[in-house]
């Protein structure tokens, strides 16, 4: 399988030695995995390759004929101040340094520092072009307000402005290389978006997804690098980590925030140098997958209590994406319903039922502790036990914690008419008081909803809000309004 380029735009290597330019090329490629590099020996082609390539870094010897890399380095900045460019040379001249700085250089190396550096300072611009990159997409992406790719959204059922301004911003920086942070409570949907994530990138590698809670540091280590052969008693032959097994793709580590300590050092590590070593190697692998993670925990609140490392906080919350619980989007409600009363129907071999006109209202008075994955579980009950007709209330009703059905959620104990509530009682309320202490029974157990409530009482919400407008002044002239 061919790679994919890396980084996706083009490298430009200049120097009049061909040799030491397929030397760094051949470095570069095999200790730090940039692939997507250019060369060139005569000074006087730059500019022409500038003009018809795709380049957006250029690494620039000064000592060269014809066109010196000063010239060089001037020609650019005006012509394409877009592209950065990095200057190496022979002479370690601080002078020269400050002079190529002020004509507008990125960066500036001398050669016998070492190829190291020179790798350290190639990541960081090819990082800065990202970013800068990312923050074009997003202003793009913001100031359309549309969708590129909606098929890619088509498994988070959302009609919430909210939720589309976080499918905008996922396209806008679904292409990067650095890593994505997905915050929110249990159950709002995170691996979902997870995959929305991946599926946008257009990555040709899989998505490997990890849930590292409860992994130990050693687990951790094998989990993610892999181990060779003989590492540890039991390692009988080489096993390639997730990180591998995510090549070309997307690495999802899921509930980050329970990661111990030194594995959080470990993933800051592989973050940061973009190589790891498998357990019982002394040889390092290039990291070929983009990382994302997720937690339902305030990592803020945990750097506070120094349960996790602020440096791999920052780092890993280059992009960020915050998914709003289920009671701040009610507007999702009704069609996350509808989807999934037809998914339980389908699996479990049922007709779709039709659900009761009164339970948008009850839902609407329920906080969903659990979210969606709640309100998914509720649905797959009601319809396990539904035969027949419009789906029963009383499911939700006893899974929402109501200890007795309102009166238009149940069936009531006793036919109608069978027995009067007045009954047993030694002295009948006046009618005033009885419709007062109605309207607030009803009120009571809608949790004040006006909306449930009338339905409970067969009446609109209008008349149902004239009605208590009067018995609350009735109530008041009498000194007896609770």
């Amino acid at each position: 399988m061919n790679e994919t380029p890396f980084p996706a735009f083009e490298i430009l290597l200049v120097d009049d030695e061909p040799a030491w330019l397929d030397a760094l090329s051949l470095s570069l490629e095999r200790t730090a995995g940039i692939t997507n590099i250019l060369q060139c020996s005569d000074s006087r082609r730059v500019m022409d390759m500038l003009n018809r390539s795709s380049i957006s870094l250029v690494v620039l010897d000064l000592n060269m004929p014809h066109i010196t890399g000063q010239a060089l380095l001037k020609q650019i900045t005006e012509q394409h101040p877009e592209i950065l460019v990095i200057i190496l040379t022979g002479m370690n001249q601080l002078e020269l340094a400050i002079e190529c700085m002020q004509l507008g250089a990125f960066d500036y190396h001398v050669k016998t520092e070492g190829e190291d550096r020179l790798t350290k300072a190639l990541f960081h611009a090819i990082r800065t072009i990202e970013l800068q990159s990312e923050n074009r997409r997003v202003s793009n992406s913001l100031l359309s307000q549309t969708l590129e790719h909606p098929e890619v959204f088509s498994e988070i059922i959302s009609i919430n402005k909210a939720m589309h301004a976080i499918f905008q911003y996922i396209e806008s920086v679904a292409g990067s290389l650095q890593p994505i942070l997905i915050t929110g409570e249990s159950g709002v949907g995170k691996e979902l978006v997870a995959r929305a994530i991946h599926k946008a990138s257009s990555r040709k590698g899989p998505l490997v997804s990890v849930n590292v809670a409860g992994l130990d540091d050693n687990v951790f280590a094998d989990t993610l690098f892999g181990h060779v052969k003989g590492a540890y008693t039991g390692a009988d032959g080489p096993r390639n980590g997730m990180v591998e097994e995510a090549a070309q793709g997307t690495l999802f580590l899921d509930e980050i925030g329970d990661l111990s300590i030194p594995s959080q050092l470990k993933l800051l590590r592989l973050l940061n140098d973009g190589e790891y070593f498998p357990i019982g190697s002394d040889r390092p692998k290039r990291m070929r997958a983009r990382v994302i993670v997720a937690t339902n925990q305030n990592l803020q609140t945990k750097i506070a209590d120094n349960q996790f490392r602020k440096d791999l906080y920052y780092r890993l919350q280059t992009h960020k994406v915050h998914i709003p619980p289920l009671r701040e989007r009610k507007d999702d409600l009704k069609p996350l319903l509808d989807f999934f009363l037809e998914e339980a129907a389908r699996e479990l071999g049922k007709k779709k039922p039709t659900p009761p006109k009164e339970l948008p209202d009850l839902f609407a008075t329920y906080s969903f502790p659990g979210n969606v994955r709640e309100l998914r579980s509720l649905v797959f009950d009601a319809v396990a036990q539904h035969r027949s007709g419009i789906l029963a209330m009383s499911p939700f009703l006893k899974a929402m914690g109501h200890q007795e059905c309102p009166l238009e959620f149940c069936q009531p104990a006793e036919p109608l008419g069978a027995g009067n509530i007045f009954t047993a009682l030694p002295e009948l309320p006046s009618p005033e008081k009885t419709i007062r202490m109605l309207l607030e029974e009803a009120m009571k157990r809608s949790k004040g909803n006006q909306s449930m409530a009338a339905r409970l009482l067969g009446m609109s919400q209008p008349a149902l809000c004239k009605r208590l407008k009067r018995a609350k002044k009735a109530a008041l002239e009498n000194d007896d309004y609770i």
